[in-house]
């Protein structure tokens, strides 16, 4: 049985016991797990601003909670903690550019929503005309989490709007969802119970 110690040095070299772990190969590894790709929307009077995010989960039931964890340095970062709302948006496999447009980092680019179809729901955060499905959430903690800052709100409103193929995030590139041959025995375990 090959030893985990060993193959964990051989697929990241600057992995040997007892060294710090540098960010890029934090990064790398953490690039293995898939994700959804959403954008966070929120609006301070009247500006509207989004993000691109896969760090999004659900956290509770009772109450209805999720969080976005959000880059210090992002553009959209400051709007959030001022604006107490936000959207996430789940985007479908056609919506890669939509995802791109939310992404870029410079100077020169602005994630406001001009030219963007949306709509809005409970919050007044803009909900993305095609997207699979939205959550509309009110801020109620902020966490400071090293460079990030991770927003949990209540979920108000909620709603699914497509039934189209999810786009998805992978190593660093987009892609889409195909069903496993797995995928049918699931369905007969639920219907059996």
């Amino acid at each position: 049985m090959p030893d985990p110690e060993s193959a964990a040095t051989l697929d990241h070299p600057e992995a040997i016991k007892g060294a710090p772990l540098s960010g890029e190969v934090f990064r790398r590894t953490m690039g293995r797990f898939v994700t959804g790709v959403t954008v966070v929307t929120t609006r301070f009077g009247d500006e509207l601003h989004g993000m691109t995010a896969n760090s999004v989960t659900s956290v509770s039931l009772d109450p209805l909670l999720v969080l976005v964890c959000v880059d210090k340095k992002a553009d959209t970062h400051d709007m959030l903690m001022k604006a107490g709302v936000f959207a996430v948006n789940i985007l479908g496999r056609h919506q890669g550019e939509v995802s791109v447009r939310f992404a870029r980092r410079s100077e020169e680019w602005s994630h406001d929503m001009e030219g963007m179809p949306h709509h809005f729901a409970v919050t007044g955060a803009p909900i993305i005309d095609g997207c699979l499905a939205y959550l509309d959430c009110r801020t109620v903690i902020e966490h400071h989490g090293g460079d990030h800052t991770i927003f949990i709100g209540e979920v108000v409103g909620a709603g699914e709007t497509s039934d189209a193929d999810p786009l998805v995030f992978y190593r660093g590139r987009y892609g889409g969802f195909t069903d496993s041959p797995a995928d049918s025995t699931a369905g007969d375990r639920r219907a059996a119970e």
